[in-house]
């Protein structure tokens, strides 16, 4: 009997069709390229067309570009050079670009020039048709940052810190030269007084040291080390304080900066392998949520997270006409400053303070393990306030009386009223040293607005509402982090720069919202 032969199905590669085949034919219906299509698509480009030259050579469509740069983002390919290569070889690419080839420069450049100035216009548009379609209200935002690491070097950081101690060795030396050439010059002439360097800049430096050359030149008894001092003070300081007065503008109010990225600041990364808490150059992303689409987002310098709400906020405004009606934020945003804003705009705070979970802990029956016990039982917090009196009563029951108030000013310029109040005969108290730990009587200070919006915002946390803003919160706008960083592995910006850092965030965020409308 004849052994059967398998049997394969038709295989003929050079096979000619006789209709030829179509892109689209090879896409599921459903398929996330077909909802990024249609959304851009749909979209006002016009401003963005009008960005580019009416002459020279013909240009590649900038909506061909943005689709691929977004369906790109969408499936973690961030490189300029894979999206290259996808528009070759993969059939969405392909299908998106409409059998176009851009290469790796165009692509590049047109993510970080040509998209400049009109992201965020792309964004919001992208925004309020998923408004129009009942996914996002922007009633309720959710707010929360993360800290995402900046194309730079580690080890290219500046200190403002850093850059005041060196300033002051540097006068230290001149003035030690300048100690040195006044007993010289004694016996002489009389030199002046040393400049009392309270701006330390290029100027007040180098007609220090002209002085000192002025008092010692040509003087045969001055000591060879200090003549070589001198000399190298004279060759290195002016242009040494003039680098370090560049590097202040540039510092502003930040602590640090990375020299290969001005914009970016030294922060304390969670995502650190060695799990070392290592300070690396990086930036504050801000979002806003609501049912895990992102509705406006912001870049920031500043590690704290307290002095980013007002400026996002704004920018949300800015984007959108209006504010949202509430704002779910964590302990982070819990300050005076954001308070006051809040109630001035006519906004639902549900924005805890610093102490709150603490709080709440204290009064469960059943605290978690491990929680922070009360070792600190005479706070000013804790103390009994007579408002009839207007004074507390300390834990011997004496009164402290009111004496006075404390205006401070924040980093931002917000101005803070404090008010201060102080015990009687400390000194032969039995709880002295225990009650506090300064010499003389106790002295308090209080700052009695800060208390009021922290009474307004534990009260309204602990409504039925509130305790459900405060469970939404965790897997609204912490989740949308979650899936970027960890699932979508973004935790490196490509682009340096405020500016190019912000375009690149935009198209997360678009790719963010798209693949949740995909979902």
């Amino acid at each position: 009997m004849a052994k059967q032969a398998p049997r394969f199905k038709y295989y003929a590669q050079n096979q000619m069709s006789l209709i030829p085949h179509s892109l689209d034919d090879f896409i599921p219906k459903l398929h996330p390229v077909r909802i990024i299509n249609t959304v851009i698509d749909k979209l006002d480009l016009e401003s963005l067309y009008d960005s580019y030259a009416k002459c020279g050579g013909v240009s590649y469509h900038p909506k061909m570009l943005l689709k691929v740069l977004i369906y790109g983002y969408l499936n973690n390919v961030y490189s300029s050079r894979k999206l290259e290569q996808a528009c070759l070889e993969n059939v969405h690419y392909m299908w998106l670009s409409g059998m176009s080839y851009p290469d790796h420069n165009t692509i590049n450049r047109f993510r970080s020039s040509k998209l400049k100035g009109y992201i965020e216009q792309i964004f919001t548009q992208i925004v309020e048709l998923f408004i129009e379609e009942g996914f996002i209200s922007i009633e309720e935002a959710y707010i929360d940052g993360t800290k995402i690491e900046a194309n730079a070097n580690k080890f290219t950081f500046v200190w403002k810190k850093a850059i005041a101690n060196y300033k002051e060795k540097m006068v230290q030396q001149i003035l030690e030269i300048w100690g040195y050439a006044d007993s010289i010059a004694r016996q002489e002439s009389e030199l002046p007084p040393p400049p009392d360097f309270k701006k330390i800049d290029v100027d007040t430096i180098t007609q220090a040291i002209d002085t000192l050359n002025a008092a010692l030149k040509d003087n045969p008894d001055i000591d060879q080390k200090v003549k070589n001092k001198l000399k190298y003070i004279t060759k290195e300081y002016p242009s040494k304080i003039k680098e370090y007065q560049e590097q202040e503008a540039t510092l502003d109010d930040r602590n640090s900066y990375s020299k290969t990225d001005n914009d970016a600041t030294f922060m304390r990364m969670k995502e650190d392998h060695m799990d070392s808490g290592f300070l690396k150059a990086g930036y504050n992303v801000q979002i806003s949520t609501n049912n895990q689409y992102i509705l406006s987002y912001s870049i920031h310098s500043n590690p704290t997270d307290t002095t980013t709400l007002i400026p996002h906020l704004e920018k949300f405004k800015e984007n959108y006409g209006v504010l949202p009606t509430a704002v779910i934020a964590d302990a982070g945003y819990g300050s005076q400053e954001n308070y006051t804003y809040l109630e001035s705009e006519d906004i639902a705070a549900f924005v805890k303070y610093n102490t709150f979970d603490q709080e709440q802990e204290q009064l469960s029956k059943k605290p978690r393990k491990n929680s922070k016990q009360d070792t600190k039982p005479f706070t000013a917090d804790k103390l009994f306030y007579q408002h009839n009196g207007d004074y507390f009563v300390c834990p011997m029951g004496q009164q402290m009386h009111y004496i006075g108030d404390i205006i401070r000013t924040t980093t931002t310029g917000f101005i803070q009223t404090l008010k201060q109040y102080q015990a009687k005969n400390c000194q032969g108290c039995p709880l002295n040293g225990i009650c506090h730990k300064a010499k003389g009587n106790r002295t308090i200070e209080i700052n009695f607005e800060l208390q009021r919006y922290r009474k307004q915002a534990n009260e309204l946390l602990n409504t039925k509402k509130g305790i459900d803003k405060r469970k939404q919160r965790c897997h609204d706008v912490e989740t949308v982090f979650g899936n970027i960083k960890q699932n979508h592995r973004f935790r490196r910006f490509m682009l340096r720069g405020k500016e190019k850092v912000a375009i690149e965030w935009g198209l997360l965020a678009i790719a963010q919202n798209i693949r949740k409308r995909a979902a």
